[in-house]
């Protein structure tokens, strides 16, 4: 489904990924996990298309196409999803007409007719079901007046609403307890497939717990430089990345 080969990226001129290979097939769900100022938001960013990243080197595939070719519209159209880490507010967009907006855009774009109002509002119902997002938030406008924990449920909502076919969670367990951050794992096991894959970036073993990886990764100084099952998540929890980062630093020479 992706394949990413020795992606560089930048940043006001400043060398953030230096040479990440990935590749995710379908049905996976990959975890990052790292230490702070490692590259993982930045590895986000430039996958669905921030034009504030410059790639420098490096292809990057989604389901057979050059992804750093396509506009960041097309790129979500195609089936790509990001849940932010920090959900920005829309006011004066109510989720209704957003939802049904982006919902027609992606039909569209695979040739397919729009859905008339009772079918999208179906649909609507049936997907708040899913995350538990009570109905008077979707009535409202965009993430307005949210909490922390509403905004990461609602980002979920919509991603049930998409189903896109590769979804990056970025830091979505941040500012969570552990009630919101279970129905927002629930929500992503339920929505999860044999032909739908997820990249999980996070820094707590918590949500690996409801969120099964079936690879977890360390990116540390822009390189991927660990990857293992499941039990490198639980050894992170216990010694921390400092044995991951000196033995990193040896290999680099940095």
């Amino acid at each position: 489904m992706l394949e990413v080969r020795n992606l560089h990226a930048t940043i006001a001129g400043k060398e953030i990924l230096k040479g990440i290979n990935l590749t995710v097939r379908d049905g996976e769900i990959h975890a990052i996990m790292g230490p702070n100022g490692s590259g993982k938001s930045t590895l986000s960013a430039v996958l669905t298309g921030n034009p504030l990243y410059e790639v420098t080197d490096g292809v990057v595939i989604f389901e057979g196409q050059d992804l750093l070719q396509m506009k960041p519209e097309d790129r979500a159209r195609a089936g790509l999803f990001l849940s932010f880490q920090y959900p920005v507010e829309i006011p004066g967009v109510s989720m209704t007409n957003f939802m049904r907006a982006a919902i027609n855009a992606k039909r569209e774009y695979e040739g397919k007719e729009p859905l008339n109002a009772a079918d999208f509002m179906k649909l609507m119902r049936e997907k708040r079901k899913l995350v538990d997002l009570d109905s008077k938030l979707s009535r409202r406008s965009v993430n307005e007046g949210f909490s922390g924990g509403e905004k990461k449920r609602n980002e979920i909502f919509q991603m049930a609403m998409l189903e896109p076919k590769l979804s990056i969670l970025d830091e979505t367990d941040s500012g969570l307890d552990v009630d919101a951050m279970r129905v927002v794992a629930d929500g992503v096991n339920k929505m999860h497939n044999d032909t739908t894959s997820a990249i999980v970036i996070t820094h707590y073993e918590r949500l690996l717990d409801m969120i099964k990886p079936n690879v977890v990764h360390v990116l540390y100084n822009g390189r991927i430089v660990k990857t293992a099952g499941p039990q490198l998540a639980r050894e992170i929890e216990q010694r921390g990345y400092d044995w991951i980062k000196e033995a990193a630093d040896a290999a680099f020479g940095e």
